[in-house]
């Protein structure tokens, strides 16, 4: 069910809300937290909806999709209220933020906050430099960023470290859970070697494979490069080679180990919502994922 509402106020809303609650037993007292999609532009905004609501599947919450609308032109407020089937386990608020009131974004969402429930902010395009410095990044425990999806993906992660707070994350760092997991669980096996190089390549503009990288240089005592190319990551030790690569738009990796015939393992790129249910399964800070960008100043880039 969707409900347009043009031209009106956060009371008005809110009493539609009630009024649908009322008709058609929508309940709140199983929502887990309020989780807030400061989409900006309409640059992929269906995309961000669809995500957050495949998400809300997992963990049912409130969608309060914040945009902008018109810059020009007097302040307006225009909604639409998803409930039912399209909006998964959620109910979903799509606030266009039209003329000077697009400005204060924080002051529209919180009206709609569920009480007693954590708050989780999500930026999936161009997010803040400091994002718990954002007014709606202020109110959240958990701050979620795609820079895969920024203007410039390599220079923005440089500065997710400086802009780092506890609370922090970012969905290209979901997207290699399970190449982390692969890499540890082929490390874990004998002869139990120390890994003296590494080497990860993949697309320049792909910043998830930067992450990588970074966290091998957190975690192993040894040089690590990055590379541009096919994606592949590629641990030496004293006695043999481990590689796990994947072609660019496949679905299949290949794990490679000396004297050991290959293994293939599903490995398809992880989707937004898929990555969006991770993160919002902990509200805790990440500390892995803090080490992996302090450790990116000392990979080398070939």
């Amino acid at each position: 069910m969707r409900i347009q509402l043009r031209n009106t106020s956060a009371n008005a809303i809110s009493r539609k809300l009630v009024e649908l609650r009322r008709s058609s037993g929508m309940v709140t007292q199983g929502r887990v937290l309020t989780f807030i999609v400061c989409a900006g532009d309409a640059r992929g905004l269906d995309a961000a909806i669809t995500a957050a609501t495949e998400a809300s599947k997992e963990h049912p919450c409130r969608v309060i999709v914040v945009g902008r609308g018109r810059q020009d032109g007097p302040s307006r407020l225009d909604a639409e209220i998803r409930v039912a089937g399209e909006a998964g386990a959620s109910e979903a608020l799509i606030l266009a933020l039209h003329g000077e009131l697009g400005e204060h974004q924080e002051s529209v969402v919180v009206p709609f906050l569920l009480p007693d429930t954590p708050v989780v902010a999500w930026w999936p395009n161009q997010a803040p430099a400091v994002p718990a410095e954002d007014p709606v990044g202020r109110l959240a425990v958990r701050r979620i960023t795609d820079v895969t999806n920024s203007d410039d993906p390599r220079a923005d992660l440089a500065t997710r470290l400086s802009g780092y707070r506890p609370g922090d994350t970012d969905l290209a760092w979901a997207r290699i859970t399970y190449w982390r997991a692969l890499l540890v669980s082929a490390l874990d096996q004998p002869p139990y070697e120390p890994v003296l190089s590494a080497r990860v390549s993949g697309l320049r503009t792909e910043p998830a494979v930067d992450l990588i990288a970074g966290w091998l240089a957190s975690r192993l005592d040894c040089p690590v490069e990055r590379s541009v190319g096919e994606l592949r990551v590629e641990l030496r030790t004293a006695s043999q080679t481990i590689a796990l690569e994947r072609p660019q738009e496949g679905r299949v990796a290949t794990l490679e180990r000396t004297h050991k015939p290959d293994s293939l393992i599903s490995l398809a790129r992880r989707n937004s919502a898929e990555c969006l249910a991770e993160e919002l399964r902990r509200l805790d800070p990440d500390e892995v994922y803090e080490a992996a960008l302090s450790a990116l100043p000392k990979v080398d880039y070939v």
